[in-house]
């Protein structure tokens, strides 16, 4: 015995020659659906529980509770113990189903038996019926619980699924000065109910499909009927259908799966927390998918401009929204070229810039060893791997190596003439600039571009720069979300959605959705009088309103 364990000890198969118990390996997820597919529950209790019992074996949560109703008919309930609510399980179903002991003259058959259970015994909010082992099988995993009536064909599914959540928090990733604190979390029917707090009307449609052989994850499809386009609806629904995968574990796999160019770097389908911005696209005309477990939702379709607008933009006059709207895309252009505008102008037209600078900038590079490209590059990949470790870290200490990190590592490398002093200042004020853009994933789009613009700045300069530039924007005009192209409404142009694109026009303004939505209803409201609003207007005038009472009629 020793013998051989040393044999198999060299071989690379430790402990194979010292007998072992036979693993116990349950029947495989992936084809429960191909065991059961065809089958039927029987009228046999004891043969139904050994169905479930065979297929979900070596669960050590799954519970089988038996007892017996109406003078001795065998009844169970079958639940996971991990995710169903068990005091609602006592109180609902097995108070109510024991303490009926006398059966009524109705009940003659498993018919009437299976109706006077669902509707006078059973005290859940909501119950179904179900013959398909399969489709019982799924549902029990879901947290539902199935009761089982020796007698009767068919299951009970009583919903007592219980799932500890957060309560709900301001969103994390997208703060704002004026607006609500509210934000999504993990649970799709809170989520759910924070929209319809916000949008009370009949007109909102949620449409429900679970995704994913394992994980069988719940999605909602949420749309307006009446102002999305119906073939915009039909395709998302036709790409959600078409995901064919074992998981689904998060709303970014989702957009993965049926965005338009999967190897572009620009996101199409934008995401966020925010409930009150998520009821904004619906009610333009776009719909929204949401994922069980993910506190983001997604929107669709979606265009470049959407991606350096904020909550705040529209809850504060337009002036104000405008002027900080138009510094946010200042700041976005900026971290991209402006790395590559140095490395470029330094090594190749230093002519560009006075001639007093110019002699500033080449003193302070005199102990950097090598050229200006070699210098940012590695400064930018400095920067970018302490705001990942910053990400990554607890929210106290990342805050403190955030500070720390910067002031230490930027002296630092002055000091030993690792780096000039005016290159650390670009790399600061690039990254300032980044932090303006209020999408996460379109920010780290444009850091990752701003890499080939610096390569291609070391090697042509200035024009580097400007081919650099012309990819990107040929790009741009070539991508499409949902068929709607990106760059809308620069191309193709619309005069009607420059209202609400650089500049932030007056809300009484902008009265028509966009019109690249193709919404069945493009006006958002009725024609607003200046009356109501010119500065002009005062009390004088209202009085002489025609219903001479001050206050115009309706």
């Amino acid at each position: 015995m020793m013998w051989n364990w040393m044999k198999n000890r060299k071989t690379g198969s430790p402990l194979s020659g010292i007998p072992m118990p036979e693993p116990r390996i349950a029947v495989p997820s992936l084809y429960i659906e191909e065991i059961l597919s065809g089958k039927q529950l029987s009228a046999g209790i004891e043969e139904n529980l050994k169905l479930f019992q065979d297929v979900l074996q070596y669960n050590d949560d799954l519970t089988v509770r038996r007892f017996q109703l109406f003078e001795g008919t065998s009844a169970a309930l079958v639940f996971f113990s991990s995710f169903a609510d068990q005091e609602m399980i006592r109180s609902y179903l097995i108070k109510p189903l024991m303490t009926h002991t006398e059966q009524e003259d109705l009940i003659v058959d498993s018919e009437s038996l299976a109706s006077y259970l669902t509707e006078k015994v059973i005290q859940v909010s909501r119950i179904t019926e179900e013959k398909a082992p399969d489709r019982i099988i799924d549902e029990l995993t879901m947290g539902e619980t199935v009761l089982l009536v020796d007698g009767i064909a068919t299951a009970f599914l009583a919903d007592t699924r219980k799932i500890e959540k957060r309560s709900i928090e301001q969103p994390q990733t997208e703060q704002v000065i004026r607006g609500p604190r509210e934000g999504f979390i993990e649970h799709l029917q809170t989520n759910l109910a924070l929209i319809r707090y916000r949008l009370q009307t009949a007109d909102f449609r949620v449409h429900t499909m679970h995704i994913g052989r394992v994980t069988k994850s719940k999605v909602a499809l949420c749309y307006i009927q009446g102002i999305t386009h119906p073939a915009l609806v039909h395709e998302a629904k036709k790409r959600l259908s078409s995901i064919d995968t074992d998981s689904i574990l998060d709303a970014g796999y989702i957009e993965q799966f049926i965005e338009d160019h999967p190897l572009s770097p620009f996101p199409q389908i934008q995401n966020t927390e925010r409930p009150d911005k998520t009821v904004a696209a619906l009610v333009e005309g776009k719909f929204v998918i949401m994922v069980d477990g993910s506190p983001f939702a997604l929107i669709a379709p979606t265009v470049f401009s959407q991606f350096y607008q904020t909550v705040d933009d529209y809850t504060e006059r337009f002036l104000i929204g405008s002027m900080t709207r138009f510094i946010r895309l200042i700041a976005l252009l900026f971290s991209l070229v402006f790395p590559s505008l140095y490395v470029a102008v330094i090594s190749f037209n230093p002519e560009v810039i006075p001639t007093d600078f110019a002699v500033a900038v080449a003193g302070s590079r005199a102990g950097v060893p090598y050229p200006a490209m070699v210098e940012v590059l590695l400064m930018e990949i400095s920067m970018e791997v302490l705001r990942e470790a910053t990400i990554r870290l607890p929210q106290l200490i990342g805050g403190a190596l955030s500070i720390v990190g910067v002031l230490v590592i930027g002296q630092a490398a002055v000091s030993a003439g690792f780096s000039s002093p005016i290159t650390v200042v670009i790399i600061a004020m690039t990254t300032v600039g980044s932090f303006a853009t209020p999408a996460y994933n379109a920010a780290i789009a444009l850091r990752m571009l701003r890499f080939p613009l610096i390569v291609l700045a070391g090697c042509f300069g200035l024009y580097g720069i400007m081919f650099g530039m012309i990819l990107i924007t040929n790009h741009l005009l070539s991508i499409r979300s949902f068929g709607v192209p990106y760059m809308t409404p620069v191309t193709p142009f619309n005069a009607q959605e420059w209202k609400d694109t650089l500049l932030r026009g007056p809300i009484w303004w902008m009265s028509d959705r966009p019109g690249h939505l193709k919404s069945l209803q493009t006006k958002r409201r009725k024609h607003i009088d200046r009356y109501y609003r010119s500065p002009s207007s005062s009390w004088d005038k209202i009085s002489e309103a025609p219903d001479q009472g001050g206050v115009p009629d309706e």
